[in-house]
């Protein structure tokens, strides 16, 4: 006996049919071309093989080498939002916003770029991090991570 999915997957012979062509031409990024295939494996309308084309979540993860979690999220956005959410990558909501701007870079660039303080033989990154901070060229405190992740991004 089957246990009751939480988000059943019943696809129209309309995008059952529109899946397959999207797999069989192969023109789509192999992320969409996956996630159709998933589709159609959860999808409880289809009779394509044993299971009557709903596969199990942990089958359809073994299957197509993905984990369970995404054969379960692609299930959630096809429910809630439709086909075409499913398919499509959605960008992450929460990103953090950079904590220097372009000009606050050329500053900490200029700086280390210059004659180091006296008595030292160069810049480290914790003297440019409390420098470019007494110049008031920043709001908060930096850390000296982010002075060694902004240097290195120059050639």
């Amino acid at each position: 006996m089957s246990r009751k999915r939480n988000n059943p997957v019943r696809l129209k012979k309309a995008e059952r049919q529109r899946l397959k062509v999207m797999i069989a031409r192969g023109e789509a990024s192999a992320r969409s071309i996956t996630r159709a295939r998933i589709l159609l494996k959860a999808d409880e309308g289809g009779c394509e093989d044993a299971h009557g084309g709903q596969w199990p979540d942990t089958r359809i993860a073994d299957a197509l080498d993905v984990g369970r979690s995404t054969v379960r999220r692609v299930r959630e956005r096809f429910v809630a939002e439709g086909l075409r959410a499913a398919l499509v990558h959605r960008k992450p909501k929460a990103t953090k916003p950079k904590k220097l701007d372009g000009s606050q870079e050329a500053h900490l660039i200029a700086l280390a770029c210059s004659k180091p303080p006296r008595g030292r033989k160069r810049w480290s990154v914790r003297l440019l991090a409390e420098r470019f901070v007494e110049l008031e060229c920043a709001q908060e405190p930096i850390s000296r991570e982010l002075v060694r992740r902004t240097l290195k991004k120059v050639p």
